[in-house]
């Protein structure tokens, strides 16, 4: 197995990772054990105190982790920093509301002295995706840490440094030994692993088939899990919508990540009465983008992670050409070193196009005009995927009206999909289940506990 860390914007190796025996990644469960029964007895003071201090060390060094980031897989150095300084946000949010978040619920209107409580359940496993290297990963530990459960992960292959500084990260702020562990193994370790009886569920963010394996192997062992999935998330522009302001929005969220993103926004699907000035607007703003070193301030679009995943997207884009797909922008790869991918429109993409239903993970984008509202959900609604998705429209009630109709975990009003620690993230259909962040993020994997104290007097 190779963990490696490549540049892709040189395709030049940076630095190689030992992998794990699978001996060492067992001993890690029995490490992580043993580490819950002293963890799990914790206060929340002690916890916190951890994890402020696993911000204030972010920060403190955030220039270096979003040069990590930008290394391993290519995000623009901006667009690293803003990571970094989320996730220290991510962690004050749940350092300072876990009590609360965790606190005894009373039962109301039953005729009992009754409360739920909340307890952790013991060692989780995460298997995370490189494309946010220290969000997904942050979003996941933290809130599990702060509930105290111990917590061990299997990040992406290409992300190793990102995967290293993170552990040490997590043991320079206090946590003791084996709460939080990086293992650097295969994936086909990680069957054994969620199976054995100390793991007690795993959370994966990545993509439609591994979902499904990680599914299928915790449900075989009664295990809980979360799964975030792909998204082929819906940009809906109604007539009435304030088109300077779509199409700022569109360039913006279809290229976030240079659009390696499980909500960026992927399908614009507009009414046909704007539809001629979104075009026009929506090409203009992404023939601008400049491609180059994402460690320069003037590159405004990166390359894609890996070699594999720019050729990959080029089979995609090629499919769907063949397939009687029009290319009204790009299509193609530039003639340069790197994984660059040209920023793309496409149109006609029919549903028996074979990319119609599927995540394109890059600077490709599909527009759709439609004959009007109706139409524009019907369309929305017409995907496996059910992650985000967002409408654009000066009628605010009409908005929300949209938005209660198209089939997704999250819908927003006038800006692209994103997300933020007070707010839940997650989306139905082949897009996954359960929820991060927010209150109901830290609830995934924790013993909601009836205690029963008798009748009301």
């Amino acid at each position: 197995m190779s963990i490696t860390s490549v540049n892709p914007a040189t395709n030049e190796t940076i630095r190689e990772f030992e992998p794990l025996h699978k001996d060492d990644a067992m001993q890690a469960i029995e490490t992580a054990h043993k580490a819950f029964e002293e963890w799990r007895a914790t206060s929340f003071d002690e916890r916190k105190k951890c994890i402020l201090k696993f911000a204030e060390l972010l920060r403190a060094d955030s220039d270096e982790y979003a040069r990590m980031i930008t290394l391993d897989m290519g995000k623009r150095i901006s667009e690293s920093q803003y990571e970094i300084e989320y996730c220290a946000n991510i962690a004050e949010f749940y350092a300072n509301g876990a009590e609360e978040f965790l606190a005894d619920t009373p039962m109301e209107r039953v005729d009992a002295n009754a409360y739920l409580h909340y307890e952790p359940i013991g060692v989780l496993m995460g298997v995370m995706p490189w494309n946010f290297p220290f969000y997904q990963v942050v979003r996941f530990a933290t809130p599990n840490i702060m509930a105290g459960n111990t917590v061990m992960v299997k990040h992406a292959s290409n992300v190793p440094q990102c995967a290293a500084a993170i552990e040490e990260l997590y043991n320079d702020c206090g946590l003791p030994n084996g709460v939080y562990q990086n293992l650097f193994i295969p994936s086909d370790f990680v069957d054994s692993i969620i199976s054995d009886s100390r793991v007690q569920g795993v959370s994966l963010t990545g993509s439609e088939p591994a979902g499904r394996a990680v599914a299928a192997q915790a449900g075989k062992n009664l295990k809980r899990s979360v799964l975030e999935l792909g998204g082929n998330d819906p940009f809906i522009v109604l007539e009435d919508a304030d088109m300077e302001l779509v199409i700022e929005q569109a360039a913006k969220g279809r290229m976030v990540n240079a659009g390696q993103s499980c909500v960026a926004s992927k399908r614009f699907i507009v009414v046909k009465e704007v539809a001629e000035q979104f075009m026009n607007g929506f090409k203009e703003k992404l023939q601008a983008l400049k491609l180059g070193d994402p460690m320069d301030e003037e590159t405004t679009l990166s390359p894609l992670s890996t070699e594999d995943a720019a050729v990959k997207l080029q089979e995609q884009v090629q499919s769907s050409i063949n397939a009687g797909a029009t290319v009204v922008l790009g299509g193609d790869r530039p003639d340069r070193e790197g994984a660059f991918f040209n920023p793309t429109i496409l149109t006609d993409v029919t549903p028996d196009n074979p990319t119609f239903d599927q995540e394109l993970f890059g600077p490709v984008a599909t527009v759709y005009v439609v004959d009007d509202e109706a139409a524009a959900i019907e369309l929305a609604n017409h995907s496996s995927y059910g992650l985000g998705g967002s409408v654009y429209t000066t009628d605010i009630q009409r908005g929300r009206r949209v938005a209660e109709k198209v089939e997704t975990g999250m819908m927003f009003l006038n800006q692209p999909t994103s997300s933020q620690a007070e707010l839940p993230f997650g989306g139905i259909k082949n897009s996954g289940y359960g929820r991060e962040l927010s209150h109901l993020g830290i609830l995934e994997f924790v013993n909601k506990k009836l205690i029963h104290l008798g009748e009301k007097e």
